[in-house]
């Protein structure tokens, strides 16, 4: 299939110099974070929802050791209704499979939108690994056990058309976000989540929020790990669940989020979306916003 043929081409091509790629931050107040490990998902290449500008910027301003790509990289879902592959998602392909030649280990867990890469399994295409999950230790000795999160959902699993009528939906508030943030932008406002807001709003979505994580957790501590860190429900999060540490690393259509370990081992949530209206500016340095667990 269209959207299988673009995986394989994807991840398996020599990175050549692509446009809009700078490894550097060479701008005079441009900084860089380095971090032990970082965790992105829910991307969602493919889609005209992707703030892949925003992520660019971040992956540029961003080095660690560990890379986690923790599903819904690759929006198979909605190529297949329709091709939509612009250069700024081939350039976010090309960064990654730059810092994986570079000696970052990148880590990819296919998710549900992509879930026709879950087929490669034990694979490893341009120094990215495929995994169905995996077992990370930081740097102070936690172990935390990492998944997209899907298995969780018990829209995708019981009634999966359901789910594509659902995707329909959310691709529909995301384009009058767009419409919305680019008035806001000409009136000099930030950027600002429709969908993110209704999220925490509707009280039904609140609760399948709140199921979500505690069965993610239970699981979690089902199988003796000190954490999970997952994404899925596009929801940035870290805090501490009956014992068990959770983290969901958000998503770059939304929140402009990720989770990233420090030296020492300690968590952390980053908001980009305070960059998200100047990725194509300057960049200057931002400070990390540091969430506390409970």
């Amino acid at each position: 299939m269209q959207r299988d043929a673009a995986f394989l081409r994807a991840w398996t091509e020599l990175p050549g110099q692509a446009a809009g790629i700078d490894d550097e931050a060479t701008s005079p107040g441009d900084a860089k974070h380095r971090y032990r490990s970082v965790w992105i998902s829910d991307l969602h290449l493919g889609t005209p929802g992707c703030q892949a500008h925003a992520l660019l910027d971040f992956l540029k301003h961003v080095e660690s050791d560990h890379l986690f790509l923790v599903g819904d990289i690759i929006d198979g879902w909605q190529l297949r209704r329709s091709w939509y592959w612009p250069q700024a998602h081939n350039d976010v392909i090309q960064k990654l499979l730059r810092k994986a030649r570079k000696g970052t280990r990148v880590i990819f867990i296919p998710g549900n939108h992509d879930e026709f890469a879950r087929r490669y399994v034990g694979h490893n295409f341009g120094g990215v690994d495929v995994a169905e999950e995996w077992i990370h230790e930081t740097a102070d000795g936690r172990k935390l056990w990492i998944i997209h999160g899907d298995l969780f959902d018990g829209v995708i699993q019981c009634a999966q058309w359901l789910a594509h009528v659902g995707d329909t939906l959310y691709e529909f508030t995301l384009k009058l976000n767009r419409h919305l943030n680019s008035l806001r932008a000409r009136l000099g406002l930030p950027y600002w989540s429709l969908s993110k807001y209704l999220k925490l709003k509707v009280k039904r979505a609140v609760s399948y929020v709140g199921d979500f994580e505690a069965a993610v957790a239970r699981e979690a501590r089902r199988r003796g790990v000190h954490g999970v860190v997952c994404g899925h429900i596009h929801h940035a999060e870290l805090r501490e669940i009956d014992g068990i540490t959770y983290a969901n690393d958000g998503d770059w259509v939304e929140s402009l989020s990720a989770l990233v370990e420090h030296a020492d081992g300690r968590l952390e949530v980053i908001d980009w979306s305070g960059r998200a209206s100047r990725t194509r500016a300057v960049a200057l340095p931002v400070a990390p916003v540091e969430i506390e667990t409970a």
